[in-house]
């Protein structure tokens, strides 16, 4: 894989049959590019080492692959009788089909059926019937007009998505097409095309008076699970994933390493989510005080025991408690509605506000950085640390009325 300076583009150079060739793939050199010509590039390899490589349907319209054919190297392309019979271009469903069956593998459970239902609800209705070369930069933005603001349909109107749903609509459309420009050398219709702008919506963490308050009525086989939450800001999936070989009660630490949803145990969201946990006091309570009969005689047997079980034995499902533990304990308790994840909201403010290192804090939450902590936390650090600005005001107050000078300037007497 290269890059041409005068075209500012990237471009596959390789040898084919003992023959140099170069073919160009019209894509600017950004890392995503030269991560999909590098996938693409691998599998040219593998095919010419199996000798299964079709130059003509991997490069169609290509003019070495028509010197080929006219040196009797190449297998004739299928016969002339039209432009897209020639170049072979598969329809957005059968093409669309192939990219998720190559790209599924890589993600997680939950990822795929996001990914399926984007394709079936979306996707299909709108470009299943249309040869690749169809879908052009029109119809795209017809298409993400209609989601923006859907037609009626047998005299009722589908609800409006929101910016971040019709992002990732659009995104995995872009994924697909981005691939048939490098198959196909066909333009990209979704090269240009901005995603929507979207709306910043504010965290509601819970006081201290709502924690102590949530956890005194809550039933008591769940109140373990609460405290969980509240102290460690685990993600749902990842409380609910939490097994007892996980749990390491010599050194007050829980390692993420898996996670729980739709029924299923799964490896954690990133690879930056695996983390060792430093629980607080009341959390190691909860989960001494929850350790099933006859942990202490033999851990290992529980090791593969999920520690936050329902009374039927089953892990935890999300959905399953929303509606029959959280929401009717919000509304008995007369506090607003707020998603479970605002218990991970909760722990980082409160974590904030007893002055723990961001570093540590941006660890404990999973992330590799500390620009998503800033970003989604940053007005609430001054309400609760009261580092607004009044501590310099009572230092520069101090240094003026205690006499402190500084070096002279234009104008100003020593």
């Amino acid at each position: 894989m290269r890059f041409r300076p005068d075209t500012q583009r990237l471009y596959f150079d390789f040898f084919y049959q003992g023959v140099r060739c170069r073919e160009y793939a019209a894509l600017p050199d950004t890392p995503a590019n030269r991560r999909q010509m590098e996938k693409l590039l691998e599998r040219i390899e593998a095919e010419i080492e199996a000798g299964t490589f079709e130059y003509a349907r991997t490069f169609p319209g290509s003019k070495k692959a028509r010197q080929f054919m006219k040196l009797g190297m190449l297998a004739p392309a299928a016969s002339p009788v039209s432009h897209r019979k020639v170049v072979d271009l598969p329809k957005f469903r059968e093409f669309s089909d192939q990219w998720f069956a190559e790209h599924s593998l890589e993600w997680r459970y939950t990822h795929k059926v996001a990914v399926e239902s984007i394709f079936k609800t979306h996707l299909m209705p709108a470009f299943g019937d249309l040869y690749l070369d169809q879908i052009d930069r029109a119809k795209v933005m017809d298409f993400r007009r209609k989601l923006v603001d859907p037609e009626q349909k047998n005299g009722r109107r589908r609800a409006v998505l929101a910016p971040a749903t019709i992002n990732r609509i659009i995104g995995m459309l872009r994924m697909v097409m981005t691939e048939a420009q490098l198959r196909f050398g066909i333009e990209n219709p979704c090269a240009e095309i901005r995603r929507l702008k979207l709306k910043r919506t504010d965290i509601q963490p819970f006081t201290l008076e709502e924690i102590n308050r949530l956890l005194a009525a809550v039933r008591p086989d769940y109140r373990p699970y609460l405290t969980f939450r509240f102290f460690t800001g685990v993600r749902s999936a990842e409380a609910n994933g939490l097994k007892w070989k996980y749990v390491d009660f010599a050194r007050g630490e829980v390692m993420i390493r898996e996670t729980y949803q739709d029924g299923r145990t799964e490896y954690t969201k990133t690879d930056g989510s695996q983390r060792d946990l430093q629980v607080s006091a009341p959390v190691l309570d909860a989960l001494k005080a929850m350790r099933p009969e006859g942990y202490d005689a033999n851990p290992r047997a529980f090791a593969d025991t999920y520690v936050f079980l329902t009374r039927a034995g089953k892990p935890v499902d999300t959905a399953n408690f929303v509606y029959r533990v959280w929401k009717p304990l919000l509304e008995r308790l007369d506090i607003p509605y707020r998603r479970p994840y605002e218990m991970r909201h909760t722990c980082a403010t409160l974590w904030l506000a007893a002055g723990e290192a961001p570093e540590w804090i941006a660890r404990q939450l999973g992330h590799t950085t500390t620009e998503m902590l800033f970003r989604t936390y940053s007005r609430y650090v001054p309400n609760l640390m009261r580092r607004d600005g009044t501590a310099f005001d009572r230092m520069i107050a101090g240094a003026i009325h205690g006499g402190v000078t500084t070096s002279a300037s234009p104008g100003v007497e020593r």
